[in-house]
């Protein structure tokens, strides 16, 4: 089996890696063998207030900045498709990279059907697109390239990957809502997301605990989007997000939950259209919106205003709120894990939800906690605190070796 190309694209950013799979008598992660990864940010219509211009960054195996013409005088605008092509185009002057046997992708919704990774043709990528609607700022882009490299390299297999997947354990009592029964039954229910995330860390927090079971765990993926995960025995159990990418946390520029009624209010009363209230809750809300600044954490902690911390004091708040209640859905806490941007490197957005969780016993060591250790949670913690960098290539290239190898 040749290469495996990851392609993950968002809204404003599109992340590659490319792995050589392993011997068939390996099968764990880090037997895939990473070559090169890289990013082009700041990407056509994704593009939004507080972020920047396109920018592009591609490194070897051995973390070390690799000069790519085609990645170098991006033009501020640069769309999805151009960044695509850039990245195939480089691919394709490198004589060591010519065998690429599969691509990955990740793709946010699976919907009811798609619980596993899925080798996809024409007819499967179509019904994802019915799915748009439930993730209007992810499912379009992660579609787009399917259709592109479908063109370009027809002879390529492409294996798509869901955020969803994950969540799929959860019993039905935690993923309905309480509505008409045909309406849950036409699959309006709680589906939840950053899956592939979840997934990672699922796998990597046993290493750190020597084989030992994890018992009942929260993951926070913090980061521009943002969600917790209740995993239990490895399998998860609840979640923030829901129905869509909106529900749950405040985010970078989403509202996270909210009364519906006050969407009635918006719709009604305020005389707002659908795609206004939409545009307003995917993209002006969240850390955004509530600070006036930016839907970065870093320009917030930077700040000494009163709005960004009025932001950063809500983001924690909702954090700590919705750990105690997935701690509740498993009967307890074992593990605390963060993850994702700001889950790794902001270490006062970390501390400070430490402390709103010291009743369910999470205890950090302040040391390790600003050095971004592994290990954050004093030695007389009841519960372990831990910063685990999540790898959704990494988990999407295995999972696409998984299904490759498994059909030959």
């Amino acid at each position: 089996m040749g290469d495996i190309l990851v392609i993950n694209s968002g809204s404003s950013s599109l992340k590659f890696a490319l792995f050589t799979p392993p011997s068939a008598d390996k099968d764990d992660l880090d037997s895939l063998v990473l070559r090169y990864q890289g990013k082009l940010t700041g990407l056509g219509e994704g593009l939004g207030e507080g972020q920047s211009a396109s920018a592009a960054r591609l490194k070897d195996a051995e973390s070390q900045t690799v000069q790519a013409g085609h990645f170098s005088d991006l033009p501020p605008t640069l769309d999805h498709h151009d960044a695509l092509m850039r990245l195939l185009d480089w691919i394709g002057e490198r004589p060591d990279l010519d065998d690429i046997a599969v691509v990955g992708h990740r793709v946010v919704h699976g919907g009811r059907r798609f619980h596993d990774p899925v080798v996809l043709d024409a007819d499967i990528v179509d019904e994802l697109q019915t799915l748009e609607p439930l993730a209007p700022l992810h499912q379009p882009y992660g579609l787009e390239p399917i259709r592109r490299l479908a063109k370009r390299l027809p002879e390529v297999t492409q294996v798509a990957c869901f955020d969803t997947a994950f969540h799929t354990t959860q019993p039905a009592v935690a993923r309905h809502f309480a509505l008409p029964r045909e309406l849950t039954e036409r699959g309006l229910i709680r589906y939840g997301f950053h899956g592939l995330s979840y997934d990672y860390i699922n796998r990597m927090l046993p290493r750190h605990l020597n084989g030992q079971s994890a018992g009942r765990v929260v993951v926070a993926h913090l980061g521009n989007g943002a969600s917790l995960c209740a995993i239990h025995n490895g399998r998860s159990m609840a979640s923030t997000m829901g129905f869509t990418a909106l529900d749950g946390l405040p985010m970078g520029t989403r509202c996270g939950s909210l009364d519906a009624g006050l969407v009635l209010h918006l719709l009604g009363e305020e005389g707002m259209s659908v795609d206004e209230v939409s545009e307003l809750l995917y993209s002006r809300s969240g850390l955004l919106g509530v600070s006036g600044i930016s839907s970065d954490m870093r320009q917030l902690l930077e700040s000494d205003t009163a709005e960004a911390r009025e932001a950063i004091d809500l983001f924690v708040y909702r954090i700590v709120r919705e750990i105690g209640s997935l701690a509740a859905a498993m009967g307890g806490l074992d593990h605390l894990v963060f993850t994702a941007g700001i889950g790794e490197r902001a270490a006062p957005v970390r501390q400070a939800i430490g402390q709103g969780c010291a009743w369910l016993g999470v205890e950090l060591d302040d040391d390790a906690n600003h050095r971004d250790a592994a290990c954050i949670s004093r030695t007389d913690s009841r519960v372990g605190a831990w910063v685990i960098p999540t790898d959704e290539e990494r988990m999407i290239a295995w999972h696409a070796n998984q299904l490759i190898a498994s059909a030959d």
